[in-house]
């Protein structure tokens, strides 16, 4: 068997300069999965894209050449030349570490915001896309199954997703500890889509009465500020609404910054120099960070709410470790599933023997009793198919226990050895041509059983 490998970079190894240039090429319609016909030394591949991570997991046989190929290829997504810097910000886990970390990413344990809910939606999507472009087989398709699960027992049996929620929360958890009470302040919102949404349900629990709500579309706009008691404003003049407010809160799709230093500059004249605070939890940003610059001005963008997250820091590290007992737990027993793998050749083998040996038998015997009727023919290939089934049962399932355990290439050898399994045998030579057993064969593997 292979290896598993995950390549990535996230909020932790990249600072958000790097992730603006992902966050771009990972809005390209062309998919990178479409690209694995291509790699000689990649066999399965699943791409995980957020505004915050980007990960790749793969399996391959060879390490060094599968992991040249998935940096080739998030190079070219990215579109970065081969003498750009890209290893400094990579992380790679390899086999086990893999799946543990898989395992963190689906259950949030490695979110910006510990327990935020969005990541296992955007791996299962990331699941799907794989399932599209035929990217997984046996050994991925079974791994993300499993991460699903472990993600759902980690929310069932610990409390981390009621500790922290989303980046969202943490930027209005910012605003309060800046304001102290939020009650009378006014808040604008540059973009209507989930990140807003949620902003704007937290914004509401606080006490925020007065909400503005610019974007694109008009009738998205509409539509959030109906929700929650917000007026709208036209996207093109959101930024004379700054005059009037005391938060804004921007998270549009830009490829660029929608505010720059002069919107600012000049418009803080007009409000005599009342302090504007901003919060930016869109990458690529979408506030330049020039603005933070002009006075009583303060913006703050993705990364700095990784403060605001250490909130209730000791109630999250319980339920976090909480929840990496049962990552571990869960890895050992995926662990256990690999190594079963292992045994299936053989097994498969086995089986395989068993019914030519079945099938050569029935044909002898059916020549020598030529009146046997159909029903009877039939009757009888069920009785040694049972028979056979009921006879390999516990060698088969003794087999599976054993590849679970240091011991495995021993019993594995011993198993090929019983049942005449090497490569260079030939099946009918443990057999005389009057169907009697091999006595030499048999006193051979006494031999190497008492070695």
């Amino acid at each position: 068997m292979g290896h598993i490998v995950l390549l990535g970079m996230n909020h932790k190894s990249a600072p958000v300069e790097i992730r603006e240039q992902l966050a771009v090429a990972c809005k390209s319609a062309v998919n990178p999965l479409h690209m694995l016909p291509h790699l000689k030394h990649v066999d399965e591949l699943v791409f995980l894209s957020t505004c915050n991570r980007v990960e790749f997991l793969y399996t391959c046989a060879n390490l060094k050449l599968g992991t040249d190929e998935i940096k080739g290829l998030l190079r070219a997504h990215m579109g970065l030349s081969a003498s750009t810097p890209l290893d400094s910000y990579l992380y790679v886990y390899e086999d086990l570490g893999a799946v543990q970390h898989l395992f963190q990413v689906a259950s949030s344990l490695d979110s910006m915001v510990l327990g935020e809910p969005q990541i296992l939606g955007q791996l299962k999507d990331a699941y799907r896309d794989s399932v599209e472009f035929r990217t997984v087989k046996t050994i991925l398709n079974r791994l993300l199954h499993k991460a699903f699960s472990v993600a759902k027992r980690v929310r069932t049996e610990t409390c981390i997703g009621s500790c922290a929620v989303s980046v969202s929360y943490a930027a209005v958890e910012l605003a309060r500890k800046i304001f102290g009470e939020l009650q009378d302040k006014k808040v604008l919102l540059i973009g209507a889509g989930e990140m807003a949404e949620l902003a704007a349900g937290h914004f509401m629990a606080q006490g925020v009465r007065h909400m503005t709500v610019a974007n694109r579309t008009l009738e998205r706009a509409i539509e959030l500020a109906k929700r929650f008691r917000a007026e709208t404003v036209s996207f093109d003049s959101f930024l004379d609404a700054m005059m009037n407010v005391d938060i804004v809160l921007s998270s549009t799709g830009a490829q660029e910054p929608v505010i720059c230093y002069d919107d600012v500059r000049t418009r803080m004249r007009k409000r005599r120099n009342k302090p504007l605070f901003f919060i930016d939890i869109a990458v690529p940003r979408d506030i330049d960070p020039k603005v933070n610059e002009i006075d009583n001005v303060y913006v703050y963008d993705i990364d700095d709410l990784q403060g605001v997250i250490d909130l209730n820091r000791e109630e999250r590290r319980k339920q976090a470790q909480l929840a990496q007992h049962i990552i571990d737990e869960e890895t050992i027993k995926f662990k256990t599933w690999l190594n079963s793998l292992n045994a299936v050749p053989t097994i498969v083998a086995i089986r395989e023997k068993a019914e030519i040996i079945r099938k050569n038998e029935l044909r002898k015997t059916f020549s020598q009793l030529p009146n046997l009727g159909e029903r009877e023919r039939e009757a009888i290939e069920v009785l040694t198919g049972a028979m056979i089934k009921k006879l390999l049962h516990d060698p088969i399932l003794f087999l599976k226990k054993k590849a679970q355990r240091g011991t495995q290439p021993l019993f594995m050898d011993f198993t090929q050895q019983l049942f005449n399994l090497q490569e260079d045998g030939d099946s009918d030579s443990a057999m005389n041509c009057d169907g009697s057993d091999n006595g030499d064969d048999e006193d051979n593997f006494l031999q190497t059983l008492k070695k």
